[in-house]
């Protein structure tokens, strides 16, 4: 079977994609394929100027392509919400809810007093989700980039990280997130379905909080392995476009440890699909941002 590529990605055109996070690394170049496809492409970043020259590059390299921004800080539910207060008004319809911006190595609290990787990688997300579903179209996707790390994560009973590795948590939280949402779709008889991706080892900006001893490998071994952010990238493309791809599906790199090679359906760890611990966070996560849905 041949490789999947960028080539590959069917075309966009008439369909809008908002990816967060997409001023840098992986998410520009998501959002850089997806604009090159057609689709009208809604950079949601932190940093209004770096967004508006990454949608600058973007329309430059796409001739023609509808390439707009808007100010999205994950680390504050206010501006989460004004986010997508925004978006409702430019848009009657979302068919690619890209959740793809994340931190790691930062300490510190977001603006509501939550640990800041599980509050900007998580809940900010799980936020933003819930206040724009009914906008997502029939046939949508909802892509949540995880990580190769998310195996380490640990939640306790009440379904709130044990803090023992503040970015695993993180990142197991997108993937439970993801099986329960689309769990929830399914029940409730909705045309949507929630996938993830992890980019293997790539090398982007994620590490610029880290300290040396944890940034200057990982980037080494990203490297190495010609993992660049337009490689990384790929398995959220495939999962978010590939006409194949199914609810709940994983997708990373096919080569050794999952770090190198061309997207595929992979395997999360077990404890990402545990049924009792995805209700738990869900329940959690619904009493820390005040966001309700699908039951």
């Amino acid at each position: 079977m041949s490789k999947w590529t960028a080539a590959d990605v069917p075309e966009q055109r008439g369909r809008v994609a908002v990816v967060t996070g997409a001023n840098t690394g992986i998410g520009y170049e998501t959002a850089r394929a997806l604009a090159a496809r057609g689709a009208a492409v809604l950079l949601a970043c932190r940093d209004a100027d770096r967004a508006k020259a990454a949608a600058e590059r973007i329309a430059d390299s796409a001739p023609g392509a509808e390439v707009g921004t808007v100010r999205l800080d994950l680390g504050s539910l206010a501006s989460v919400r004004a986010a997508a207060d925004e978006i409702r008004g430019r848009y009657e319809r979302i068919d690619l809810l890209i959740n793809n911006a994340g931190v790691t190595g930062l300490r510190g609290r977001t603006a509501d007093g939550v640990e800041i990787q599980f509050g900007v990688n998580h809940l900010g997300h799980f936020a933003l989700t819930g206040l724009l579903l009914d906008l997502l179209a029939p046939g949508a996707r909802v892509v949540a980039v995880s990580s190769i790390g998310h195996r380490f994560g640990r939640f306790d009973d009440a379904g709130n990280p044990c803090g023992t590795s503040a970015y695993a948590d993180s990142k197991l939280a997108n993937l439970l997130f993801t099986h329960e949402l689309d769990r929830r779709l399914r029940a409730a008889d909705r045309p949507v379905s929630a996938l993830a991706a992890h980019p293997g080892g790539a090398s982007t900006e994620v590490f610029r909080y880290s300290p040396p001893w944890f940034r200057i490998p990982n980037l080494a071994v990203a490297k190495l392995f010609g993992r660049t952010p337009a490689m990384g990238a790929l398995p959220t493309l495939r999962a978010a476009t590939d006409p194949a791809a199914r609810g709940s599906e994983y997708y990373g790199p096919d080569g050794l440890f999952e770090i190198q090679g061309h997207p595929t359906v992979v395997k999360s760890s077990a404890r990402s699909q545990d049924s009792r611990l995805r209700a738990l966070l869900w329940s959690a996560s619904e009493a820390a941002t005040g966001v309700r849905y699908l039951g």
